[in-house]
């Protein structure tokens, strides 16, 4: 949802005329001139990342294919059954987003991924916060 957000309003700053630029500009609290780059350039001057929730291959696929240009893995792989085969496949299907085959490929025979964790069963002393729960 953000990964789209965000292209989507790149796109749009690309077909603003100078006063919409400087709307947008004040809107986002942004330089005129950065603001004016992106709508030009149709992109970001940095990478575009996106982490959080990356734990299979088809994950950094997908990502991949909505517009990041790379992506960060959580630390949950190394709680995984095969967290060395996992990142090497997250590579793998990061690398060759766009071939479905070798995605799937990528993604045989990993094992199972990091268990997860209810945070209501968890014990006050497991929790980083004990707010908003």
């Amino acid at each position: 949802r953000h990964m789209r957000r965000i292209r989507s309003e790149i796109k749009q700053l690309s077909v603003m005329d100078e006063a919409e630029l400087a709307t947008a500009a004040k809107l986002h609290q942004a330089p005129m001139d950065l603001v004016r780059e992106v709508g030009h350039s149709g992109g970001l001057p940095v990478v575009l990342f996106c982490a959080g929730g990356i734990a299979t291959p088809a994950d950094a696929a997908l990502m991949m294919q909505l517009g990041a240009e790379g992506v960060f893995v959580g630390s949950g792989i190394f709680k995984s059954e095969d967290p060395a085969g996992r990142g090497r496949a997250i590579v793998e299907a990061t690398t060759h987003f766009k071939d479905p085959e070798r995605v799937a490929r990528a993604s045989e025979g990993l094992g199972t991924a990091m268990a997860s964790l209810e945070a209501r069963k968890l014990g006050e002393h497991q929790l980083l916060a004990n707010r908003g729960w």
